[in-house]
């Protein structure tokens, strides 16, 4: 007589229950900036995530669905707000998960995966609108292709380096004009150089204009320009003392 098998498991009840992944909240922090830390924020359910951003904050998502964690500027920040959250914001993340990726964001110039975030938009599913080459970027790449803050621009202008002999002017992302300087100041007794991009408040008529005297260098990213920067050369002539005086040519748009 052959070997009668045995009776096949009935799983239906054991995946019946198996428990749903559960969706993760969101954690929010606000920068005290009296005592200089993170406090965390007690967030009424009713009440939307987009209602807690203000000109004067400084907040931070911590997002464990995702793995992310967002730092928020409001547009009334000082840099000595933004310096001290970024310098310890990495210490809230390390609550959470060493792994999480934490990025900064500027008031009106969110990332639409900030956006997704806080519900105020949709997620994209970038294979269906996918028109153009097959990039092998990540969504990241491709988002941060869309939306540039000042701090991200500054970042890739710091990545790239200056030629030596030269000194960055003017600073072309997409339709944007910006000018740019480097200054020092003290900050808890150390130097800090830090590095600012500003609209330029002159208007410039329409027409043609070439670079006199300045040397363009674009970046390109996935087959894009994302940036096009102005450089100057700076002429170096010998002092008295054989000290180096450095001359630094006007601003010259057209």
């Amino acid at each position: 007589m052959p070997d009668e098998q045995p009776p096949a498991k009935n799983n239906t009840k054991e995946e019946e229950n198996i428990p749903e992944r559960q969706v993760q909240e969101i954690i929010v922090y606000q920068f005290n900036d009296e005592i200089g830390e993170f406090q965390e924020l007690i967030i009424d359910p009713d009440l939307r995530l987009s209602e807690l951003l203000d000109d004067d904050f400084v907040l931070l998502f911590v997002d464990p669905q995702h793995y992310r964690v967002w730092l928020w500027y409001g547009y009334n920040c000082t840099t000595r707000m933004k310096f001290i959250a970024a310098k310890i914001s990495p210490a809230i993340r390390d609550k959470h998960g060493v792994a999480f990726k934490i990025t900064a964001v500027d008031q009106d110039d969110e990332t639409h995966g900030f956006k997704e975030m806080m519900g105020l938009e949709k997620a994209i599913d970038y294979e269906l609108t996918q028109t153009g080459p097959a990039y092998e970027g990540t969504a990241e790449d491709l988002e941060l292709l869309e939306s540039l803050s000042r701090e991200k621009i500054i970042l890739i202008l710091e990545k790239a380096g200056i030629p030596e002999g030269f000194e960055r002017k003017i600073v072309i992302v997409k339709n944007d004009i910006f000018g740019y300087r480097e200054y020092e100041r003290n900050y808890l007794g150390s130097v800090i150089k830090e590095k600012q991009l500003f609209p330029l408040k002159e208007e410039i008529e329409d027409g043609t204009y070439l670079a006199d005297k300045y040397i363009p260098r674009m970046l390109f990213s996935y087959n894009k320009v994302v940036l096009t920067e102005l450089l100057q050369r700076v002429e170096v002539e010998e002092g008295g003392e054989g000290d180096d005086i450095i001359k630094k040519k006007p601003l010259k748009v057209k």
